[in-house]
């Protein structure tokens, strides 16, 4: 069964993206403090948040393997980029216009597997990726990636594999850690060990460095794979 494994990076939609009712219900939290630092702090803090959410933020780069075969693609927006014409490899950059280009080409590849493996995508990438695509209008072609929570086909998300379905809650032996702490863990190298991490996004996107960000991508998914498949051998199965 062909296994896709994949990771998203999404950017805030510009405020004024919004209109003030918006606006009033994002930030109600912060308009709650008397005004001031602590006001303003707050306000920043669910600003920095629109990352996280399909409604206030969008899709930038998508990097994708075969689990198997460690081919694949890298899809990001990009404006004005000249892909090098001499580059090869088992895995492709395929810069997109924009977001909808973006999610066709994934959704186009996505057809062809059966299931997918992940770091968080039950939480955050699958359901991301299906709000967007309903938002722009783009056919979702797997609809079952979401799957039953307990269960690793179609959906193996090593981040509820490693925490058990997180049976110790947060403080327990299987307390939940970032990748970056499991890669480290597990001997495999992070991939923030190059400088770049997710909350850079938003910078590396204001600054048109998208190529950087296609390759902390994919840096991200070069280690998904490792981790699943020291998952597979020595804790898959385990009840």
């Amino acid at each position: 069964m062909a296994t896709l494994v994949f990771d998203i990076e999404t950017t805030a939609l510009p405020l004024e993206n919004f209109d003030e009712t918006q606006q009033e219900y994002l930030f109600r939290e912060a308009q709650k403090l008397p005004e001031g630092p602590e006001r303003d702090t707050k306000h920043a803090e669910i600003q920095r948040q629109f990352n996280l959410w399909p409604f206030t933020a969008q899709v930038v780069c998508i990097a994708m393997l075969n689990s198997d075969t460690a081919r694949g693609q890298v899809l990001f927006t990009a404006e004005d980029y000249e892909p090098d014409a001499a580059e090869a490899g088992p895995v492709e950059f395929v810069p997109c216009p924009d977001e909808v280009e973006l999610l066709t080409a994934f959704w186009d590849v996505a057809q062809h597997y059966d299931a997918v493996v992940t770091f968080n995508g039950r939480g955050f990438d699958v359901p991301f990726l299906y709000l967007r695509s309903a938002l722009l209008n783009v056919p979702v072609t797997r609809k079952n990636w979401l799957g039953y929570r307990f269960a690793t086909e179609p959906h193996c998300d090593l981040a509820e594999q490693l925490t058990f379905y997180n049976v110790s809650g947060r403080e327990g032996a299987a307390r939940r850690f970032n990748l970056d702490f499991y890669c480290k863990a597990f001997g495999i190298e992070s991939p923030k060990s190059h400088g770049v991490t997710g909350m850079d996004i938003n910078d590396l996107i204001a600054a048109g460095r998208y190529r950087e960000i296609a390759e902390y991508c994919l840096r991200d998914v070069q280690a998904t794979v490792l981790l699943y498949q020291i998952w597979k051998e020595r804790l898959a199965g385990i009840k």
